[in-house]
Order: structure tokens, then sequence, then C-alpha cells
């Protein structure tokens, strides 16, 4: 491009901004409309990135809420050397595992290490502090820090009392003293029985959460995580760290040491799949965001035709007039990004305490935005108003002069090619999701998606022209709301074209969603019998363990109906070895093995055979090895039929086993083998066995004392099973561990019959979204066409239409975009759904073993919001249109 030419259009752009900003200011309501519509999301852009750019913290805001008032602070976790980067973030050994202390390091242990003059102060972190609240146990974080000595004083603020100094005072959290349900002057009582007073509410910038501050620690105090500050006489000298970390001490500075890395903490790079993702989303934020604004634009170039074509009649080529259009999306997009990004970073300021509190449980580092991210939002946001604009520039640039200058409508209609574009990325869109499915990218399939969405766009000026043309069969006013749509496609289309990207998007993801719970629903499969707990010790199993009775004494204080039993699994005998070493299992004879190697090809009669095809399902919530007992704990464990209960009792009793696959009992008896983790082969034996066929259905195998005798076991204690009379809910769970805890801690572990998971509140929300923009785009779709409609009004008035058309030409109006909107977003998403979910299938299909398929599942209550909120829409428009008809002129 010549130097001249360059000038040139330079000029053009001058003058086009220069009536864009002239335009803005004469058109006010529409300039608001779209500000607003632009700077929402850039609004709430904003406010991330200027909330995550001050959750960000600095190095040297890190290092300071870990110092202190201390010039380093030292861990000794190590008992062998270790190398650490330039700050003191990150250690790791010289050679070899890291060989961590057994003990805490004294004070003179310490020092020692230490240049003369050095002054220490000890806290120690990650301890615990567990206290009753109304018969339940919390467990709240403590950390033991002398709060008086200079060193430690600013590593928290005092809000209200003093720091705990005696060995029974401590002090709180605001968060912990509400959870405590206590105030500074009262008693706290742990679950050991120390009492403690609360003389002081304290705040950690690290930690808004529940803390729990003790006074200075002793080497045999509560067992923690230490970290030592120091105050040196002197500088720190680099020969000083590396004697340090010769001893296994990890060194944190407040300048960096020479000669060692150093690592940046910086925004992690995402992968590829994750950026696909990212983009993909964004990219249909970005074309939500266009199709929503693009109705002000387009109205804005059918009321400025005059205008227009009097800048061709003075000499203005086509690119004039698309230039003049498209500033005024730089100038609204511009503008949007303004008012957004002040609005954002005024909002990120303004929430700081409670992005604190709520969100991210610690104080932020210091005021700042995010340049980058704010520079690349604006961006966007005006590539947003250009984009939204830039099919009216066309339609501008392409309108008759002298149809323009008598102010007529243009008559042109949608030219074909743009049809076969929006059916062939229809296709291509369809095509792309179905392969990548296939293949699990969901980067690839968000990808059809969206190139399918993009394809329907293209193809909605058609189907409403179609429309308009089907409307001369309906009443007046129906007929009047899709001529106009018809007459005006250019702003009608992209306002129907939000509605169905909005709807499509939401009702795709909630069949999905819907239909993934209704597989997991289907692969659900209890340990137990649904209600019925599991009891296993926390940690070690005690030595003596209590009685079944005394467990069910506590539990029935919560569960009055509960039957508790023990129960045992098989162990090795002897010190020899863990007893948790030795598995016993029982076998499938031979001829009912599957033949086919699971590892290398498999022909399609594998999946036809009988034999390889499992009748159980493995338990997901609840899981438990082969167990021994005789007869007791078999209806908690299996919930099978009475009488098939009393006849493995039997079979119990008389030395033999209990197995739920009948598979695996030939002529009365099973073969059961044990393997002892020690290399040589197993041993085994043939013992009397019985098949429970009722019940549960997982794969049991239960063991008699006798028969674990026999095979050189031993019954080792596992825990407790309780049979409920219905299934607890979470609060009796929680009292029941309460109960439990002052004879053993225990966990409680609860079949149920479905999975925990409700995504009833996701597709509630999918649905709310695209409701809200449902009635946005309409709302404004009909807003402009009242303004664009005033002389049809007229003229019903002049003729002596009833008032009440009016409002009933709003509600037709309404109802085509938000209906027609809804139904092509419906049938648009629930394809884009059938055909993920149908390469999904196909994939699980040819898979080994065989998996079963996604149903497909259309969740009830995101179709009943988008079929009310049309009609929401249409009431809306009715209720909010004034009936007095306009009479622009009197003709005489």
């Amino acid at each position: 491009m010549t130097g001249g030419r360059l000038a040139a259009v330079r000029g053009s752009w001058r003058t086009a901004l220069r009536i864009a900003r002239r335009e803005a200011r004469r058109s006010r309501r529409r300039t608001l409309l779209v500000l607003v519509m632009i700077a929402l999301p850039v609004l709430g852009l904003s406010f991330a990135a200027v909330s995550y750019d001050m959750g960000d913290l600095t190095r040297a805001e890190r290092i300071e809420r870990q110092l202190g008032g201390a010039d380093v602070a030292l861990r000794w976790d190590s008992l062998t050397p270790v190398t650490q980067d330039a700050w003191g973030e990150s250690a790791w050994p010289v050679e070899g595992e890291w060989v961590g202390r057994t003990r805490p390091a004294t004070a003179e242990e310490v020092r020692a290490l230490l240049p003369e003059g050095s002054r220490l102060a000890r806290t120690r972190w990650w301890m615990t502090f567990s206290t009753r609240v109304d018969r339940h146990v919390e467990s709240i974080e403590a950390r033991a820090v002398d709060l008086t000595d200079p060193l430690t004083r600013p590593l928290a603020r005092v809000r209200d009392g003093r720091p705990p100094v005696r060995p029974d005072e401590i002090a709180v959290s605001p968060t912990a003293l509400r959870r405590l349900e206590t105030r500074i002057g009262d008693p706290v009582r742990t679950i050991d029985g120390t009492t403690y007073r609360v003389v002081g509410v304290v705040e950690y910038p690290d930690n808004l959460r529940d803390v729990i501050t003790l006074p200075g620690v002793t080497p045999d105090g509560t067992a923690g995580s230490d970290t030592w500050l120091v105050d040196l006489p002197g500088p720190l000298e680099p020969g000083l760290a590396d004697r340090l970390n010769a001893q296994g001490v990890q060194v944190v500075v407040r300048s960096p040491l020479p000669g060692r890395q150093e690592f940046s903490r910086g925004m992690s790079v995402p992968d590829a799949d994750e950026a696909g993702v990212v983009g993909v989303v964004g990219g249909l934020g970005l074309l939500e965001v266009v199709l929503l604004v693009g109705p002000a634009f387009a109205v804005s170039v059918r009321r400025r035709r005059r205008d227009l074509a009097l800048v061709a009649v003075a000499g203005g080529d086509a690119s004039h007039l698309r230039r003049i259009v498209l500033a005024d999306g730089v100038v609204l997009g511009a503008g949007g990004a303004a008012l957004g990004m002040l609005l954002g970073i005024g909002a990120a300021f303004a929430g700081r305490p409670i992005v604190e509190q709520y969100l991210l449980g610690e104080r932020l580092g210091a005021y700042r935005i995010f340049p980058a991210a704010l520079v690349a939002i604006a961006a966007t946001a005006v590539l947003a108003g250009v984009l939204a604009a830039m099919a009216p520039a066309w339609a501008a640039a392409r309108q008759d002069v002298a149809t323009g200058l008598a102010g007529r409508r243009d008559a042109t209609r949608p030219r074909r090619r743009w049809l076969l574009v929006g059916v062939a990325l229809t296709v291509a869109g369809t095509a792309i999701a179905a392969f990548a499915a296939g293949r699990t990218s969901q980067t690839g399939v968000l990808a059809g998606v969206a190139l399918g969405e993009l394809g329907l766009v293209f193809c909605t000026p058609s189907l409403v022209g179609v429309l308009g043309r089907a409307g001369r069969l309906l009443p007046l006013t129906p007929r009047l709301a899709l001529r106009d749509a018809s007459r005006n496609r250019s702003s009608a289309a992209p306002a129907i074209s939000a509605v169905m990207a909005a709807v499509a998007g939401s009702v795709a993801l909630g069949v999905y969603v819907a239909s993934d719970e209704t597989r997991s629903r289907e692969l659900w499969q209890p340990g137990l019998p649904p209600g019925n707990v599991l009891l296993t010790h926390s940690g070690e199993t005690p030595a003596d363990p209590p009685s079944a009775e005394v467990v069910a004494g506590r539990a029935r204080v919560v569960l009055p109906d509960a039957t508790v039993v023990s129960v045992a699994t098989p162990g090795c005998v002897g010190d020899v070895r863990d007893k948790n070493d030795c598995t016993a299992y029982a076998l499938v004879p031979p001829e009912q093995r599957c033949p086919y190697d699971a590892a290398g090809p498999v022909p399609d009669a594998a999946r036809r055979d009988p034999r390889c095809v499992s009748p159980f399902q493995e338990p997901v919530d609840v899981y438990l090895p082969a167990l021994v007992d005789d007869g007791g704990a078999l209806a908690a464990l299996t919930g099978a039929p009475d009488d098939e209960l009393a006849a493995a009792r039997r079979t119990l009793t008389s030395g033999g086993v209990v197995v739920t696959d009948a598979r695996r009992v030939v002529d009365g008896q099973v073969r059961v083998e044990v393997n002892d983790n020690s290399g040589g082969p197993p041993t085994g034996r043939l013992l009397p066995a019985y098949a429970l066929r009722g019940g549960l259905t997982v794969d049991r195998l239960v063991l008699s004392s006798a028969a674990a005798d026999a095979l050189g076991l031993t019954a080792v204690p596992m825990g407790y099973l309780l049979d409920t009379a219905g299934s607890p809910t979470d609060r009796q769970m929680e009292m029941l561990a309460d109960e439990l805890f002052d004879i053993g801690p225990m966990s409680a572990q609860l079949a149920t019959a479905d999975p925990p998971s409700d995504q009833r509140p996701m597709l509630l929300l999918l649905a709310v979204a695209s409701g809200v923009i449902t009635l946005g785009a309409a709302a404004v779709a009909t807003g402009l066409a009242a303004a664009e409609g005033r002389r049809d009004l007229s003229t019903l008035a002049a003729v002596g239409a009833d008032p009440r058309v009016r409002r009933l030409l709003s509600l037709c109006q309404a109802g085509v975009i938000a209906v027609l909107g809804s139904a092509l977003g419906i049938v648009a998403g629930l394809g884009s759904a059938v055909v993920v979910l149908a390469s999904l299938n196909q994939r699980y299909a040819e898979s080994w073993p065989v998996q079963p398929p996604y149903p497909v599942t259309v969740p009830g209550v995101t179709l009943a919001v988008l079929v009310v909120v049309p009609l929401v829409a249409m009431g809306g428009a009715a209720l909010l249109t004034r009936s007095r008809l306009p009479i622009e002129r009197r003709l005489d």
C-alpha cells in the first residue's frame, strides 16, 4: 500500500470514528444497551483477572509471611544433607532418598549450628486440636506460636484480647470462635480432658479458616512441623547456609543465596487439551456476545440508511460505508471495555474481604491489577463490537442508493450461498464431534459442537424467511410479527441465533450430564445392603478391640434399631510376617473360566460367551475382602433370604465356606487357595461350600473359623457391621462417629443404593443461564422491533385498530424470537448430545470387557425451564408494552 493510499485510509477511519462518536451521543438508549451487553462480560473477566493477580503473591510477600520479624527461618526435617533453591522454598536430598527426623530438634541442637549471639523462636505448625461441640467432635488446625516474641509477632494479628502466654491458654481465629460457639474468657475442653481458656482472637494472613493458637511448645509437645525463626547477629553468610544444608536444615532467606537455582512460581501453562477447551469455550462466549449485540447495529444501519446513502452520493464507496458502520463497533466496543474494566477493577478492590474470606481463605497481596490480562480483555471486547457490526456493515455497503435516499426498505434477500455454507458447517461440525467423541477428545467435541452451532447461525436467516412466507396463513397480529422478523432478518436472525446457541449448549450439556448420571446409577453397586454401615478402626487396630456389645450400646444411642456384629479377615499365623500378607480366594473351575486373554486381541465370540461375562459388579462404595465368620454377619453382609441364610449357617457350622458365585461350587465343594506373598506357589484345599443365590450381587467369600484353621490362617479383627432398619442420614453418621470416639477412633462407611452425586442443581443452573439469555435476547429484539415499527403502529391507529393490538404484537414479536430460538436450540442440543453419546457407545461396544452404553436421558427440569421461559418472555413483552397506538402525523 502506497503512502498516499495509507494516508487516505487513515483519514477515512478518523472520519468514521468521529461519525461513530456523534451517533453514539445521538442514540443514547441504543448506545447504553450495547455498552451494557459488552461491559457485563468484561466486568466479570476483569474482576477475575484482578482478583487472581492480587491473590498470586509475590515471592517477597510469601517469604514475609514465613519469616515474620526474623532474618531466616530454619526447617530441620531431614537427617541427611540437602540442597535447596536460592530462596529456601524447596529442598531435596543431595543423594538417595529423603530420610526424615524421628523427633523434633531441640533449641540447643539448633543453636549449636548458628553463630554466637543468634536468637531463636520456635513455631510448630500442622497440629490438631480436637474438642466437642454439642456431642460432636470438632478437629481444628492448631499452631504453637509465642506471639509475644518480636520474631513471631508479625506472623499474626491480634484482633481482640491478647496472645496466649500460659500453658492453659489459647487464642482462636474469628471463624473458630463461631465454630466452637465460645467467646473470650470461656473454657474449652479437649477430648483428652485438657481444659484451656480462650484469651484472644488471632488472625493469620495465610489462613483465615479455623485455627487455634497455643503458647510456646516444649520438645515433648504435640507432634507437628517445627520452624525456627532466627535473628542473626550479622548478615547471612553463604557458608552458613552450606553448613546448615549439610546437616539437613533448609534455610528460608529474604534475599537469594548466590550460586543456587531459582524456581519461578508464576502462572502454570495449560496443556494443549486444556488450552483447546478454554479457547473453544471462550469462542462460544464471544459468539454469544456478538449475536446479542448484532441486532442493535442492524437497527442502527436501517435507521441511518438515508445518511449512508448521502455518503455514497457524495463520493463514498463501499469501503467507506463499511468503515462507518465498523467504527460504531470500535467505539462501542472500546466504550464497553472501558466501562467494564473500571467496574471490574473497582469491584475487585471493593470485594477483597469477600474473596479473602469465602473464596481463598487467606489475605490477598498488595493492590495491583493484571495489565496483560486487561489488555487482552479490552481487545476481545473491541473485537466483539467489530464482529457484531460486520454483517450490518456489509449490508450497508450493498444497499441501493436510490432506495436509501427515498427512505424505503431494501428488499434484498440473503444469498443462497450462506445457506449452503451453514448446512456444510453443520454437517462438518457434527462429523467432527462424533469423531472426537469416539477418541475422548474434549477439545474436538467442543470444536465440533461450536462449528455446528455456527452453521445453524448461517442457516437462521433463510429459516426466518421461510416462516415469514408461511405466516400468511395466520391471523393479523402473528402475521405482522413474522413479516417484521422476515423483513428485518439482520436484527431478528442474530437474536434468534443467540437464543438457539444458549439453549443448544444447555440442552446438549444437560442431556450428557443426565445420561452420565443414569449410567452411573446403573453401574452403582453397593458393597453392603443399602443402609448398612461398616465400622473400621482408624489407624492401627487395637490389640484388644471393643466387643460388639460395647459398640452396639454406643451405636443404639443414635440408631436404636441397629444390630452390630464383629467382622474379621483371614491373616497369616505367627509373627514371621505381617498378618495382612496372606490372601484367601476361591477358584473358578477350569471349565468355567473365560478362554480368552483380555490382554490380547479379543474376538467377537468372547463378547457372546457367557463364561466371559461376570455375573457380579465390583462394589463402589464399601470394599470388603474375604471374611472369617461363623454365620453371625451373613445377614448384614449379603441381605440374602432367611432360608438361604439358614442353609449357609449350617455349612459354616460344619467347617465349610460360603460363596456368592455358584460357578465356583462343584459337587458341593470349592477350592480355596492362600497366597502368602512369599514368592512361593499358593497352597489350598477343597472345602464344603454353599452358594448364596439371593441378596446382594457381589462376589463374596466367607470362611468359617474351622476352614481358616484348616488353611493355616487366623482371624484378624477388622471392625464391625451395623445392620440398620433404614438408611442413616449424614447427621446420624456424624453423631455415630462422635459416640464411638471415646472407645476408639473409627471410620464409618455407609452403603447407599444410589450414587451420592446429585446433578439436578447443575441442570437447573444450565437451564436458568440459557433462560436469562433467552429473556435478554427477546427483550432486546422486541424493543428494537417496536422502535423500528412505529410507522406500522401509526398505520394501525389510523385505520382504527384496537389499542390492544400493540400489546399482542409485542407478545408475538417476543414469541418469534424466544419460541423459534428455543425450538431450534432444543433440536440442535438434542442432536449434538445424541451424536456424542452414540459415538461414546460405539467405543464402549468395542471395548473389553464390554461396558454398558450411555442411555439418552433428557432432563425434565431443563426442558421444563426452556418451555416456560418463552412464555415468560411473551407475557413480559405484553405487560411492559403500552396499549396506546402512536400517531406520527395527521393526513389532511
